[in-house]
């Protein structure tokens, strides 16, 4: 009798585990359904940004980049506000919402500068270290993010990826005053600093949860759009 015993004791306890995935699966919300939250909206236009300065630097119309590339900083230090002043957001809401910024950095702040420079350089093979490089630090810092965090209450080891945008989108307006042959070896330079200072055991302030900074960026950002969009007409 003890096999018989031992065999329903079993056969519950299948059954149990069975009709919780089923409750878990029920209750687990869709994929879309985090799309209707506002501060990932935000992050996903960022991410358009991002789409459009990858595009035309492929273009070669590089001051049309720097207007998707600061605009994507825009969109992803307004997510980060937006989500602190919500209130009803779920755990899952914050959790997706930090995992989808992790994504859409890796991209923006990682893959965007490492194909600058590659096409200013036109794909000659000696920028494939460079972009390499830049975007290993962007994938060492984000795990490293991910696993520690914030360094203190409000300071980042090493420099934030978002700052390689706001600093290279400041530099390429010097590229018509130094011409292309003297401004390419700048951005190999500014781009190889940048990844480095990304992976430093620096200690940098953490600047897009400040509303005051918020501000600035947004009248960076809209400085340097109309300075781009001037140089493009």
């Amino acid at each position: 009798m003890v096999p018989y015993k031992n065999a329903n004791r079993l056969d519950l306890l299948w059954v149990s585990m069975t009709t919780a995935r089923e409750v878990d699966q029920a209750l687990q919300p869709s994929i879309l359904s985090f799309v209707r939250d506002v501060p990932n909206l935000c992050s996903l236009a960022g991410l358009a940004c991002t789409v459009s300065a990858i595009y035309f630097c492929f273009l070669g119309n590089f001051y049309a980049a720097m207007i998707g590339m600061i605009w994507a900083v825009a969109f992803d230090w307004a997510d980060g506000l937006i989500a602190r002043r919500m209130k009803g957001r779920t755990g899952n809401d914050q959790i997706f919402g930090a995992q989808l910024d992790v994504l859409i950095d890796i991209v923006s702040y990682g893959v965007t500068p490492a194909i600058l420079l590659l096409s200013y350089g036109r794909f000659d093979p000696m920028f494939l270290p460079g972009a390499f490089i830049l975007l290993a630090a962007a994938a060492i810092r984000l795990s490293y993010f991910s696993t520690f965090g914030l360094s203190g209450s409000a300071e980042y080891t090493g420099l934030a990826l978002d700052n390689n945008s706001i600093l290279l989108v400041f530099v390429f307006a010097f590229e018509s005053l130094l011409g292309g042959e003297v401004f390419l070896p700048v951005l190999y330079a500014v781009c190889l600093a940048l990844a480095a200072l990304n992976v430093s055991p620096i200690k940098t302030p953490k600047l897009s949860g400040n509303p005051i900074n918020v501000k600035i960026l947004a009248l960076y950002t809209l400085g340097t759009t109309a300075l781009y969009g001037w140089k493009l007409m």
